[in-house]
């Protein structure tokens, strides 16, 4: 993931961390959910020129590969530590 690409991340995260902080993700819809997330999305398109359902695939992905990252990281962290305890 680029630079660019973690900024444009951080800040749909920032602003759903702020805009979603009530509710609760699993008794949510995911259409409410998107729909709140909406203003920040438009704001991303209008910006880059992109359509606001390219800025929510890009979002998706990314999205994705951030958890694929941390994923990644902790096995690792879990190796060490294992490693470690030998």
């Amino acid at each position: 993931m680029t630079d660019e690409e973690r900024k444009f991340l951080s800040r749909i995260n920032k602003y759903a961390e702020t805009k979603l902080a009530d509710i609760e993700p699993q008794k949510t819809l995911v259409s409410v959910q998107l729909e709140a997330l909406k203003p920040i999305m438009q704001e991303l398109a209008d910006e880059t020129g992109m359509k606001i359902e390219e800025v929510f695939i890009k979002y998706m992905d990314l999205q994705s590969e951030a958890v694929v990252e941390t994923e990644k990281k902790l096995q690792e962290d879990m190796k060490a530590l294992d490693e470690a305890s030998k």
